[in-house]
């Protein structure tokens, strides 16, 4: 399998498996082309053109022309500098790698993390949010995380891959949207009672399981093991955290429990103003998890062999959503 089979896949899947449905994403695309469409001649050489096809401009090839051959991959959930010189140690050493994969991106789609952010408005619209609400929400919170990754140096990690030549890519958020729709669906067919009964799904998955050995497994962020679940919300796609300010929409909403990756300490206090639930299912278990979804899509009639660093560990699973 070529790089850029692998990329196109991951891609594919996201689409299929996005929580904002496919009649949205079929219109973020269009819009895309109408927009490059109205550009001047001179402009047009700017625009970001994967985007044309691929509303994730998180996920990219970073270096290679992707038609390298794949057979081994290293992979891992943060990719750096330091990877990517284990990855020629090992390379020295007989190990065969061909390509470094990331799910947090690097480079370009690190600089543009905020541009997928918009899909959560979508996200929330499938809740009950009025999108004009959520909309207007997004947009500070969209700005701001803008504005803090502009002075980032986001091209270290590329620029080491390029001067070692390795092959490198970043698969983000369409990662998320596996775990997203696979514990969405979990929650709405299993209906939990109490947020208990919310860890006790969490804890049947092998990359809860293995995070809590690592005393990292999922937890009742704010609200008892007792209380009633209600409404669930899967909160694990979309770039980052959205706004602080959503929590009191949640409420109106119709929305009792968040299960996410992480919540900031501000979010946790505006969560709380508003009496909502929130269990963290755990970051890096969770990235491994829509990592692992995906990656038994994209390779169900190929061999290649993935080796984990970086907090993550390939566990197969027979196709689940």
């Amino acid at each position: 399998m070529t790089l850029s089979e692998i990329y196109k896949r991951a891609v594919t899947h996201g689409k299929e498996n996005d929580p904002r449905g496919e009649a949205a994403v079929t219109r973020y695309l269009e819009d895309r082309k109408k927009q490059f469409d109205e550009l001047k001649e001179k402009e047009k050489e700017f625009f970001d053109k994967e985007s044309l096809s691929n509303p994730y401009a998180d996920t990219r090839i970073l270096n290679g022309t992707g038609d390298e051959e794949v057979t081994s991959a290293l992979v891992g959930i943060d990719i750096e500098t330091p990877e990517i010189l284990l990855s020629d140690n090992l390379r020295t050493k007989g190990k065969r790698v061909d390509a470094i994969i990331a799910h947090h991106p690097e480079g370009m789609p690190y600089t543009n993390l905020h541009e997928v952010m918009s899909m959560q408005a979508d996200i929330l619209r499938t809740f009950g949010v009025p999108i004009n609400v959520a909309e207007g929400l997004m947009e500070d919170r969209i700005s701001e995380v803008k504005r803090k990754l502009m002075p980032v140096n986001t091209s270290r990690a590329v620029d080491a891959a390029r001067l070692l030549e390795f092959p490198f890519m970043c698969i983000h958020t369409p990662a998320d949207n596996m775990v997203a729709a696979y514990l969405q669906g979990l929650f709405d067919k299993n209906k939990p009672y109490a947020l208990c009964n919310v860890l006790d799904t969490l804890m049947e998955i092998e990359e809860y399981k293995d995070a809590a050995k690592s005393l990292c497994a999922p937890n009742i962020l704010l609200g008892a093991p007792q209380r009633k679940a209600g409404k669930i919300f899967v909160d694990m796609t979309g770039g980052t955290e959205g706004s602080k300010d959503l929590f009191q929409v949640f409420s109106s909403s119709g929305i009792n429990t968040i299960v996410g990756m992480h919540l900031s300490e501000e979010h946790k206090k505006e969560a709380e103003k508003y009496h909502i639930n929130v269990v963290i299912a755990g970051h890096i278990s969770s990235d491994n998890l829509g990592m692992n979804l995906l990656f038994d899509r994209i390779f169900a009639e190929s061999t290649v062999e993935l080796t984990g660093c970086s907090g993550f560990r390939r566990i197969a699973r027979g196709n689940v959503i």
